[in-house]
């Protein structure tokens, strides 16, 4: 195995690997999977990637599972990086691409961070996983969970898409439905996992799904021949994406894969639930308070992030920004991608066009600029919105 410790995002403490953990216990943080690179690149090469299996864990040597036998998998990762290539010639574009995350089993990228946490869960002998959600998580978890044959208990919010808690039901998970926001279940679950001996595997409160998540920073400078875009626009809610993606990037550098370049990272934010915008443009180092935050565009309803300092900190490193847009463009624009493009993305990848054509208009975009819109899930999660 190729982790050499744990350590904290925010005061650097290190910890033993291979043992359970949640938040930093010094500090209440998020904490993060290091690597001896230098022992990893040894097998892990550009070279031996062209013959490895198309998933996610043909990034092994950097993800944390040591024994191949709980190396859960359901075919999760390298899905495609779509040129657009009506949409981009509809607003001058020449290099607009789409890295399209619906391809994922469960139909969103959130797969790819519970393949790696049940993974995990199953290395380190946990039996029972709970989180809070609003719909995509909770349905990739309920899958992993399934496979591992682990008890599985959700809490999402009552108005959670339809198609995501019938998902859970079916894979056997036991599905809480809460009057209230994703944090309030993530209140729930803090309350009782210790009683119930739940593990919990909420965004950002364990080290490794975060490490599933970086995998399309690997798989977008693969697929771009080891050269990075211009410009990356994600939806934002935890950011646990964000965050890995910027993570994969610093760890291909130290290993002689890419230069120091790094997209400018755009965070894309619902109005009606906005703390990261907000954050940003005041200035601040943590997001904002959000009171009755409300949008279709359920997985961006999150008005508390864990780890808001660090996406914030990453904002600004990359020269990026952060932009909010209505629910009416969210889904305007989800439909206007379907239209010309062919897929049918969530109201969260609806949300980065509009984000799109905003810094277009001012002119922080260059249209002859390289620009990838992470769509992270199918709008068929969502038929409500659309409906509506």
């Amino acid at each position: 195995m190729n982790v050499t410790n744990l350590y904290c995002s925010a005061c650097a403490e290190k910890y033993e690997p291979n043992k359970i953990y949640n938040l930093c216990p010094n500090c209440a943080k998020p904490l993060l999977v290091e690597y001896d690179l230098k022992k990893a690149s040894q097998t892990l090469t550009k070279e031996s990637l062209k013959l490895r299996v198309s998933t996610l864990w043909r990034y092994a040597e950097v993800l944390p599972v040591e024994k191949s036998e709980n190396r859960l998998t359901l075919g999760e990762g390298w899905t495609s990086l779509h040129k657009a290539e009506t949409l981009g010639a509809k607003y001058d574009l020449q290099n607009l691409f789409i890295k399209d995350e619906s391809l994922n089993p469960t139909q969103s990228f959130k797969a790819r961070g519970m393949a790696l946490a049940v993974s995990m869960a199953k290395e380190l002998g946990i039996k029972k996983v709970a989180a809070p959600s609003a719909g995509n998580a909770a349905g990739a978890l309920a899958a992993y969970a399934a496979l591992a044959q682990m008890e599985c208990h959700l809490f999402v919010p009552k108005d959670t898409p339809k198609a995501c808690i019938i998902e859970c039901i079916a894979l056997g998970a036991n599905v809480n439905l809460i009057d209230g926001l994703i944090t309030d279940c993530g209140k729930i679950v803090a309350e009782r996992k210790e009683k119930e001996g739940w593990f919990d595997v909420s965004t950002l409160k364990e080290p490794y799904r975060i490490e599933g998540k970086k995998t399309m920073g690997y798989e977008l400078a693969e697929q771009m021949n080891w050269t990075l875009p211009d410009v990356v626009f994600y939806p934002t809610g935890g950011g646990t994406g964000l965050v890995g993606m910027w993570k994969a990037f610093d760890e291909m550098e130290k290993m002689g894969w890419i230069s120091s370049k790094r997209p400018r990272m755009i965070s894309v934010q619902a109005m009606g639930c906005a703390p990261i915008v907000e954050a940003f443009h005041q200035n601040l180092n943590h997001g904002t308070d959000i009171e009755n935050a409300h949008t279709v565009a359920s997985g961006l309803r999150v008005p508390k992030a864990v780890g808001d300092f660090i996406m914030l900190d990453i904002l600004r490193k990359s020269g990026g920004t952060a932009v909010a847009v209505s629910d009416e463009e969210l889904v305007a624009d989800a439909r206007e991608i379907g239209a010309n493009e062919g897929i049918f993305v969530a109201p969260e990848g609806g949300a980065l066009l509009a984000a799109l054509k905003k810094l277009l208009k001012s002119g922080e975009i260059k249209k002859d600029e390289q620009i990838v819109l992470f769509n992270t899930g199918s709008g068929i999660k969502y038929l409500e919105a659309f409906e509506n």
